[in-house]
């Protein structure tokens, strides 16, 4: 079906279709339980608590594809085992100029620079209260692009404030290329006050919820291995890798193409190799203390296998979605499942890292 609608919305300007495909999935939303029942497959083999939630397989629906919500019940129809909203930042904002999304249809990947529009944590905890989804929901959170980094806490603070109550797992994410000064928050000194600090919120809430960093592939190696180390020592209850790239190398497309689309995080099968390398690294610094969580340029089953065996206990899945359609995710699902079972594993789990 998805083979037949993708030429239509791809006439389209790259956040038209995005507007289009997730209008698509709020009309799946009133049967998403039903569907859900309908297309999953059997999960006892992929199954799995994470991240405070069941899991009923490894593929999870990654931030930014549903900025506010308000099509998460759509894509729980559409078979992820979790869907992580956002991001969200405490004031509401416009994000960047358009045009901000663009399309490398040859490099099957994608180049954003939305720059967290959102209608604020406020406003997305209203739309978050309507819905009981079925598995798990995760809040991205991020800065507000008028507070200064030396107010950063506070902000995140705000919104864990609002959306912790309606969510299952709250992340912070201060890896996205496209607010100005964010990833100098990856930087140690800023980023253990600001995890311990938005700990202590969370502690504040009547129920309190886990708690993932997500972090960028362009750090150095080094610098990943001290972000581990902080995340074992902050008791972080998972690590989320990757964010987007600014790197453009390898791709297909001619220069000139890239460089007339502009600044912006780049996503999708050229970030795969880098994705890779970057969960084999923080797996083994983590050595299973600390669940990871592996994004980028993930595209079938067979790579979400791979991710696995290089030690990662579940994925996320975003770009993939814009050149496969919805149902990646019940397919890749599918796929693990055969892969674990032709290589002798009788649970997913047991395949975590083996090829490290």
């Amino acid at each position: 079906m998805y083979a037949v609608i993708r030429p239509l919305l791809f006439l389209l300007s790259a956040e038209n279709a995005h507007h289009v495909g997730l209008f698509l999935a709020r009309l799946v939303a009133p049967f998403s339980r039903w569907v859900r029942a309908l297309v999953l497959p059997d999960c006892s083999r992929l199954n799995q608590e994470l991240l405070g939630g069941q899991w009923l397989h490894p593929i999870g629906l990654a931030a930014g594809l549903d900025k506010d919500g308000r099509a998460a019940a759509g894509f729980e129809g559409f078979g992820f085992a979790a869907i992580e909203i956002g991001t969200i930042t405490a004031h509401a904002q416009p994000g960047n100029p358009k045009p901000r999304l663009f399309r490398l249809k040859g490099d099957r990947a994608i180049i954003n620079r939305f720059g967290f529009n959102n209608p604020g944590c406020h406003i997305a905890a209203k739309t978050l209260a309507r819905y009981n989804l079925s598995c798990p929901q995760g809040g991205n959170l991020g800065k507000s692009k008028i507070t200064p980094n030396d107010d950063a806490l506070s902000d995140y603070c705000q919104s864990v404030a609002e959306l912790g109550p309606h969510v299952d797992y709250l992340v912070i994410n201060v890896s996205s290329p496209n607010t100005p000064g964010l990833r100098d928050l990856q930087q140690l000194d800023a980023l253990k006050p600001l995890i311990t600090g938005v700990q202590r919120a969370i502690n504040e809430l009547e129920q309190p919820v886990p708690l993932a960093l997500k972090v960028a592939p362009d750090l150095a190696d080094e610098d990943l291995h001290a972000i581990a180390d902080l995340a074992v020592d902050t008791q972080l209850d998972a690590l989320i890798a990757t964010n987007t790239t600014i790197a453009r190398a390898g791709l297909s497309a001619p220069q000139q193409t890239v460089e007339a689309m502009g600044a912006g995080g780049l996503s999708g099968a050229p970030l795969q190799q880098r994705s890779r390398d970057v969960t084999a690294l923080l797996a083994r610094r983590l050595d299973r203390r600390v669940p990871l969580i592996s994004v980028g340029g993930i595209d079938s089953g067979e790579e979400v296998y791979r991710r696995i065996r290089l030690g990662a206990s579940a994925v996320q899945i975003y770009s993939a979605i814009i050149y496969q359609g919805p149902w990646l995710a019940v397919r890749m699902a599918r796929e693990l499942d055969q892969s674990l079972q032709r290589d002798g594993f009788s649970h997913v789990r047991q395949a975590i890292g083996v090829d490290l």
